[in-house]
């Protein structure tokens, strides 16, 4: 790591549920600083720990490095205050406004799913390609769209919420369709996440595991936890398809936790086609490159 300083360093933070990590990108994209902090439990405290790490990435970079954050969740154009974070201190509250007020700076805020989408798509896995739809596939399902290199919003900023559209398709073993913490049922979030992993294994077995509990057994050999994950890439395929037909991109970026497992990556794509509109599309697909950076590098280049 080095100290040395451009005037186009980037400051990211990547606030998640159990933690903070801060970047300092230079124009290369050469990391200059990494950091990784316990999030807080409560809003006041996770504001004063996003200050005191933007103020020990500064001793990083230049004076005048932009601020970046990504966060769950994602600012309401009506109100203005954020919403739907799985942190839920943080919903309702004025999250710009409060941090630049306490940096005495400006920041850019975005969703955490979209400053992956973001990373991956500038100098990641979709490099180089016009239309970029990335997952990211954990506790939840997450979504990024990006179109020339600039995320797609929609005047109500709910572009690319891929966990929040219906399941696409479903079959018997999806009725009666899971209810959503949205307050809506069947949203392909329920069923493609580690939590739709577990959940459908416990459905079948009666036993309580986590993802990658699950993930464990199938490797070794078990086959109601093979054939879990199978249902998983089959529900994972019909989204992909669905969105297929309706945006066609270029290319489908997939991270999070369960993104090792290749029958969500490597062989996403020719399932995807086989539901796609024609039966037969080329879907191409990766594995992020930057991994578990993705998040807090595309905060940072939120600028």
């Amino acid at each position: 790591m080095t100290t040395s300083t451009t005037a186009a360093d980037r400051i990211g933070i990547d606030l998640g549920g159990t933690k903070i990590d801060a970047i300092v990108l230079a124009d290369d994209g050469g990391v200059r600083f990494e950091k990784r902090v316990a999030t807080p439990k409560t809003y006041a405290a996770i504001l004063t720990a996003i200050a005191d790490l933007v103020s020990e990435a500064g001793a990083h970079a230049s004076a005048d490095a932009s601020v970046g954050i990504g966060a769950p969740g994602s600012l309401s154009p009506r109100t203005g205050l954020w919403r739907n974070a799985n942190i839920l201190d943080c919903n309702g509250k004025p999250i710009p406004q409060d941090i630049e007020r306490l940096l005495g700076r400006p920041v850019r805020l975005e969703n955490d799913a979209n400053c992956f989408a973001l990373a991956e798509a500038l100098d990641g896995a979709g490099a180089g390609h016009g239309v970029v739809a990335c997952f990211t596939i954990g506790t939840a399902l997450g979504g990024g769209l990006v179109i020339d290199g600039a995320l797609r919003h929609g005047p109500n900023n709910e572009a690319a919420e891929f966990g929040h559209t219906p399941m696409p398709w479903p079959n018997d073993s999806e009725w009666p369709l899971f209810p959503c913490f949205c307050g809506k049922a069947g949203c392909v979030e329920q069923y493609v996440s580690g939590t739709g992993l577990a959940r459908d294994y416990a459905k079948v077995t009666g036993m309580a595991l986590k993802g990658p509990e699950i993930v464990e057994r199938a490797r070794a050999g078990e086959a109601q936890a093979q054939a879990a994950i199978d249902r998983l890439a089959d529900r994972l395929a019909r989204l992909t398809a669905a969105i297929v037909n309706v945006v066609d991109p270029d290319i489908f970026v997939i991270g999070g936790g369960l993104s090792g497992l290749p029958e969500l990556v490597e062989e996403l794509g020719p399932r995807a086609g086989r539901y796609a509109f024609s039966g037969a599309a080329q879907v191409k697909v990766a594995r992020a490159r930057h991994g578990e950076k993705s998040g807090v590098r595309g905060a940072a280049r939120l600028w």
